[in-house]
């Protein structure tokens, strides 16, 4: 008999050993497959990252491409805004005296130029670089052959000047020397660009460069304009420091430039009034009430307006007090109505645009695109700022317009074409184009990273 205590059991059938195989099993291989799964997870986080970041990076780049477009193109049209707004009210009461009563002809004459200019600004900005530099030859020819039919029969006197050419047929007088300035600017563009590593030799510095603008400048003076001969100087100044001109060419060009200079001056006795009365020496109180009249009007001008203006249209000086209110002195007037506001808001519209101009010249590859626009910056700039420190008394009385503001057809259709010039070069700066083409909401997406980039 066999005793329960001593009895052996018998082993039994275990029906879960295969279910704990497999789960040991999988459990074997579960830390396996998750370690995997792990090091695939960030190895897709890290492929979209680098995605993400090249798509910021080349959205960054556009848009640092497209902000020298922008800049440009918006400086210029706002500018164009003042400019007919200020026109309307600064001429309304010459055009009211003489012009059988129609007090908006002035205004209008600028509304027709700007759209005009505007329309020709944008057909220029969609033109190839390519045909620029086929047009810079016939351009200046054709500027230089308008500027010498000024002393023809045709040829149109007013303001102390001969620099307006009546165009038979059509009845309109334009200023040859405006478009004279944009084809030297493409034609130094041009030449520079080929002789830029022989300019260290003085006969490819003079040859044909600075003999074309000295011909240039020659004609515009020759009818008596010595402000825009100024400019047409500045223009070739600004050409040839793009160009990389050694600093020794510039200074025995101001040695040279400062005696021809002395000449004008002296050979033209009212040019030597007006240098006297500014530096103070001048004693006889019939040529100082002349030449004082307009500068203390323009300051007059200024001084009313205040910090916000007397209001739009409710200038005094305009009443035929302040001479060329709405040509020379159109920036006393903007004082006047719009005051020290409205005024820093022009100058730093004028400041937006050469940021635009010298980001084209830095950033674009192409030395004639560099050097036109140079030139172009030079001529803009440079005359803005003969403008500017004439009306507020720190330069002698020059007859030069504000770009882009002033009232005058010739002006303002070639400053717009030369603007819609750079235009082009600027979509073709890096990233540029495409940028230009995309979708606004892209463009803005674009505009927002570089912002971001830059706080970062």
């Amino acid at each position: 008999m066999t005793s329960l205590g001593t009895r052996r059991p018998s082993t039994p059938r275990r029906p879960g050993a295969p279910a704990t195989a497999r789960a040991r099993s999988t459990s074997s291989k579960t830390p396996a497959t998750t370690k995997q799964s792990r090091s695939k997870q960030p190895a897709s986080k890290q492929s979209a990252s680098t995605r993400a970041g090249g798509n910021a990076e080349q959205a960054q780049h556009d848009a640092q491409g497209a902000l020298s477009y922008y800049l440009i193109a918006g400086s210029s049209v706002l500018l164009v805004i003042i400019g007919v707004t200020m026109v309307f009210s600064a001429s309304i009461i010459d055009s009211m005296h003489g012009n059988e009563g129609n007090p908006y002809l002035g205004g209008q004459r600028q509304i027709i130029f700007a759209i005009a200019g505007i329309v020709l600004g944008a057909i220029a900005s969609r033109l190839p670089v390519a045909l620029y530099r086929k047009l810079a030859w016939p351009a200046v020819i054709a500027g230089l052959a308008l500027q010498a039919a000024v002393y023809t029969p045709y040829g149109v006197y007013g303001g102390g000047n001969r620099n307006s050419l009546w165009i038979p047929g059509v009845n309109q007088i334009i200023q040859p020397a405006e478009f004279l300035k944009l084809g030297l600017a493409l034609f130094l563009g041009l030449v520079l660009a080929r002789k830029a590593h022989q300019l260290h030799d003085w006969r490819h510095v003079l040859v044909p460069g600075a003999l074309m603008a000295g011909v240039a400048a020659l004609f515009v003076v020759l009818g008596g304009d010595l402000g825009t001969m100024l400019v047409v100087v500045t223009l070739t100044v600004g050409a040839y420091f793009v160009a990389g001109l050694p600093m020794r060419w510039f200074a025995a060009a101001g040695v040279l430039g400062s005696g021809a200079l002395a000449f004008l001056l002296i050979a033209a006795p009212y040019r030597m009034d007006r240098i006297r009365f500014f530096l103070g020496m001048e004693d006889d109180p019939e040529v100082i009430a002349r030449l004082g009249y307009q500068v203390t009007h323009g300051l007059r001008a200024l001084g009313t307006g205040g910090v916000s203006g007397v209001g739009l249209g409710a200038s005094r000086e305009k009443w035929a007090y302040l001479p060329e209110a709405e040509t020379d002195y159109i920036l006393a007037i903007i004082g006047e109505e719009l005051g020290l506001l409205g005024t820093l808001v022009v100058i730093l519209l004028f400041a937006a645009l050469a940021v635009g101009l010298f980001r084209v010249i830095r950033r674009h590859r192409d030395p004639f695109v560099q050097i036109a626009t140079g030139g172009i910056a030079a001529w803009i700039l440079g005359q803005a700022l003969i403008n500017i420190g004439v009306v507020v008394n720190l330069l002698p009385v020059i007859g030069v317009p504000l770009p882009l503001v002033s009232a005058g057809g010739s002006s303002l259709l070639a400053t717009l074409l030369a603007l819609g010039i750079v235009l082009a070069f600027a979509r073709d700066e890096p990233g540029a184009r495409r940028a230009a083409t995309s979708r606004p909401s892209v463009v803005a997406r674009s505009l927002a990273v570089m912002g971001q980039g830059r706080r970062g």
